[in-house]
């Protein structure tokens, strides 16, 4: 893959490191509930993926979100994350995935830098809360005063394809100092372009669904079982093999 564009898979387990590993990704962002956006993994996935990285190579960099929905929280879900964050990187996380807006939709400063300041010297990297954001390229500069290592952003669209021309603005606003990784919907159809922007990083998650159909129905967003999302290593290899075409 092009020396100059890193690969980050969202993974929610080990066998998903496993994968990320298998075709050359700098990192993984660990998270539960991929459906719903990613949320805090629990402390035994961690340690577990964390083993399989060390077999790897691949960087862990663990999801903070305490709940699904919007990123305006309460101050006991700041306290939550904040406690989220210092366990990850006590646990032996490479970095951690924050974000968190104000009732404005600003990017709320007070809770960002406490959650940056939980981490430490750990690589910190500011999530899709930047895409709601009231002012994407706003968040940008002030992710870059707070001196955090990097944004995800898809351009403030759904899909990043959709959302590219501001991310080449991001690009531009970064000026280097503040990594623009691109995510959301990327496939083998866009990764080429998203990467042809300058971002420092693509991020996709190259999952499939495994159902399983049963007769009692579990929980309000099921149809009977369910089903479960899994890193898929063909997924994985066509997209970076894209990039390396």
């Amino acid at each position: 893959m092009p020396q100059n564009v890193a690969v980050e898979i969202a993974v929610q387990d080990q066998a998903g490191v496993r994968v990320a590993g298998a075709v050359g990704a700098a990192r993984v962002e660990l998270a539960q509930a991929l459906a719903l956006g990613g949320l805090t993994p629990s402390p035994a996935t961690l340690e577990w993926c964390l083993s399989a990285a060390r077999e790897t190579g691949v960087e862990v960099h663990v999801l903070v979100r305490p709940r699904a929905g919007g990123f305006h929280y309460d101050a006991d879900e700041i306290a939550v994350s904040e406690l989220d964050v210092r366990r990850a990187v006590d646990a032996g996380a490479h970095g951690v995935v924050i974000g968190a807006l104000d009732a404005a939709g600003a990017l709320d400063t007070d809770a960002m830098e406490r959650l940056r300041d939980a981490a430490g010297a750990a690589s910190v990297t500011l999530h899709r809360a930047i895409d709601v954001s009231v002012d994407p390229l706003g968040a940008l500069e002030v992710a870059r005063a707070l001196g955090l290592r990097r944004v995800l952003t898809s351009g403030g669209a759904s899909a990043a394809i959709d959302g590219i021309d501001m991310i080449r603005r991001m690009v531009s606003a970064a000026a280097g100092e503040i990594e623009i990784m691109a995510g959301s919907g990327v496939d083998a159809a866009s990764a080429r372009l998203l990467a042809d922007t300058g971002v420092d990083a693509l991020h996709f998650s190259a999952k499939r669904m495994v159902r399983e159909v049963g007769g009692v129905r579990m929980g309000s967003a099921a149809d009977g079982v369910g089903g479960y999302e899994v890193t898929d290593l063909e997924t994985a290899q066509a997209l970076v093999a894209t990039l390396s075409a």
